[in-house]
């Protein structure tokens, strides 16, 4: 099992920065693929970003792609969602998941994912 708790949320103007982290617990963070979520107030949790165990490998929302980075250090069990010229349609609760272990592509349906963070807040403002 894994457990994971995210951070780097907060409040931002248009077009800011915020980089989220989100560290892993036990020493076979390096086994789970890793996906970036978000979920506004009445809407879907939709996928924003994912990864694979190496970080070879990734995959954007049509949305977010070009803006956002998603990328782990497997050393310090841990995967990052850098986030540059945010927009207030950005605004939600930003979760972070582990897909099964030692899978080697990417996931992006949201039931793929069984280890979830609690989220962390991120407000874009105009």
């Amino acid at each position: 099992q894994v457990q994971l708790v995210e951070s780097g949320g907060g409040l931002v103007q248009a077009g800011g920065s915020l980089r989220l982290s989100c560290a892993a617990s036990g020493r076979t963070f390096s086994s789970y693929p890793m996906g970036w979520f978000r979920q506004a107030p009445g809407k879907e949790r939709d996928i924003v970003a994912a990864i694979n165990r190496s970080g070879s490998n990734t995959y954007y929302a049509d949305y977010v792609k070009g803006r956002f980075t998603i990328s782990r250090d497997n050393a310090k069990n841990t995967v990052y969602l850098q986030m540059n010229s945010l927009k207030p349609e950005d605004t939600a609760v930003y979760y972070c998941a582990a897909g099964r272990a030692y899978y080697d592509g990417i996931y992006y349906a949201r039931d793929r994912y069984g280890y979830w963070g609690q989220g962390t807040q991120v407000t874009v403002s105009s």
